[in-house]
């Protein structure tokens, strides 16, 4: 008959392994959260008519991106062994948590507004970043088995410095559209400007998120 490992070694090493894999649950499921908001955020982009119905679900979304946050950040900081080191897996999970936020932050000024018509530059950008999201949460579940030596990692990290690049050059050219609109008042341009500022903060955290895994990366190589 087999038997698994005895003995307070072999209950350690379980103890570590049932603790590893519930970080690792809880990254991938902020990961997940996030990549639902970009899809919801896409989704409202290409109904504009319905800004209260698509900022609702953007809100319920925000809200268990903040409950995994917190879940998490009390994991990390109750457990005495972490599966990585305790202050990237806090900066990872706050950076999550962000992407998140700041979705929903920019589709709640949409509402705030009551912006209409979206403009034809609104759907590239949130595109760019959905796909942003994807690629993230393509990431953070490579960390849970061998990602030190995976070139499928290294591969993504590299696809979402590319992807932010381009979301970059689509934020500049929405603005420059926007700021030369002939006749368009100042306080539209303030609105949609905001808007655009905080998809672009969101593209640029996804990058952050990869900076830190390249960290972790480094760390245990």
């Amino acid at each position: 008959m087999c038997s698994g490992p005895s003995g307070p070694r072999g209950s350690k090493s379980l103890l570590k392994q049932k603790k590893d894999t519930a970080i690792y649950d809880l990254l991938e499921k902020q990961a997940k959260v996030a990549v639902k908001s970009g899809e919801a955020f896409v989704a409202m982009a290409n109904d504009f008519e319905n800004l209260g119905y698509h900022a609702d679900v953007l809100d319920r979304l925000e809200s268990e991106g903040d409950d995994l946050t917190h879940e998490l950040q009390n994991k990390i900081a109750t457990v005495f062994i972490t599966p990585l080191d305790k202050e990237d897996l806090r900066e990872l999970s706050q950076a999550l948590d962000d992407v998140t936020d700041l979705i929903e932050a920019a589709a709640a000024r949409a509402q705030l507004y009551s912006l209409k018509d979206a403009r034809s530059d609104l759907k590239p950008l949130v595109e760019l970043l959905h796909q942003l999201t994807r690629l993230t949460e393509s990431a953070v579940g490579e960390l849970r088995n061998g990602f030190a030596r995976s070139q499928t990692l290294r591969q993504t990290l590299l696809e979402i410095h590319t992807v932010e690049n381009h979301s970059d050059q689509a934020f500049r050219m929405a603005l420059k559209n926007l700021f030369d609109e002939p006749g368009i008042d100042a306080l539209t341009v303030i609105k949609w400007k905001e808007m655009f500022d905080r998809i672009e903060q969101a593209a640029d955290k996804c990058e952050h998120i990869a900076a830190i895994i390249g960290t972790i990366i480094d760390k245990y190589s």
